[in-house]
């Protein structure tokens, strides 16, 4: 068991490594860009996190041996999108936030005009790196991937659920059907885009794809039920946010429609069905399987 957890962490590390290295490319190209926008746009991005979606991408590439150079400026542009998600979601008018990771939010620091806009350009800038890798690169796989990274991130993936979220705080009527649709597409559509994209440029085959697929989907909901726990049982010094703002907003959460025991064992029974699908698998799939351990028992 020691050795496994050793060789897990030997792997995100290997893929952590990656993302940076193809955020560092990625930002190489947009010296144009004028400031303060620049500084704007890459104080979030260099705000640090655990770059778990491009992992998430790089891992299930990785497991079908294809070339992680590829994967380069897809990863890119799934953690830009999610950087200027973060962003936008900090900002007064959605969650007022006034920290993440640990510093203070963008618009605390350029205030919210100039952190709007810091947003509206790397969602920008992400589109623009995949259509240069298409544009070199003309290829089915990296067509699909690109499709799936777009349609997760817009008005039917993460918009939409960024959308009902809001639309349910302190909406007495909200209850199961609309917390699972906001976690399936606010935090669920973007992880499962990760997977997805990676196994579209491994030219994984369909069928597996579509395991692939349920399994992100499956490890969203994990991801947000856990992320809704810590959020009552974390601390400022791990997360690097504030903490409790889920029950004084009166945000729709699994705690609050499920309680604190039965969200836990939701979580357990999300990560159980998420091995269990991995297991169907005829891959080594052993690096998702510590995932979502680690997910499950996660503290930050």
């Amino acid at each position: 068991m020691t050795e496994k957890i050793m060789e897990y962490k030997e792997q995100y590390q290997k893929y952590f490594l990656l993302s940076e290295d193809a955020l560092n490319q990625a930002f190489a190209e947009f010296n144009k860009v004028p400031e303060p926008l620049l500084s704007a746009m890459k104080y979030s991005v260099n705000a640090g996190g655990k770059r778990l979606r491009p992992v998430l991408m790089f891992a299930c590439a990785d497991m079908f041996n294809s070339d992680l150079k590829n994967v380069f400026p897809f990863a890119a542009a799934l953690e830009i999108i999610h950087t200027y998600s973060l962003i936008h979601d900090d900002l007064p008018c959605m969650d007022n936030d006034d920290f993440r990771r640990g510093i203070p939010t963008n618009h605390k620091v350029f205030g919210e005009g100039m952190a709007v806009l810091a947003g509206d350009g790397l969602l920008n800038t992400a589109f623009e790196i995949m259509f240069n890798t298409i544009l070199k690169n003309n290829t089915t796989n990296n067509i699909k991937a690109a499709a799936e990274i777009a349609k997760s991130a817009g008005s039917k993936g993460m918009v939409a659920g960024q959308s009902l979220d809001l639309y349910t705080v302190n909406n007495m009527s909200a209850g199961e059907k609309e917390l699972l649709y906001i976690h399936k597409h606010k935090t669920g559509k973007l992880l499962r885009a990760a997977l997805v994209s990676g196994a579209y440029i491994a030219n994984a085959e369909k069928d597996i794809i579509k395991t692939i697929s349920e399994i992100g989907e499956e490890f969203g909901i994990l991801f947000q039920i856990t992320d809704d726990i810590l959020d009552v049982t974390g601390t400022f010094e791990n997360l690097g946010k504030s903490i409790g703002k889920d029950e004084k907003t009166n945000k729709l959460t699994y705690i609050k429609l499920y309680g604190m025991e039965k969200s836990k064992q939701l979580a357990l029974n999300s990560a159980e069905k998420i091995i269990q699908m991995l297991g169907s698998l005829n891959i080594n799939t052993d690096f998702l399987k510590q995932i979502t351990l680690k997910m499950l028992n996660r503290n930050k």
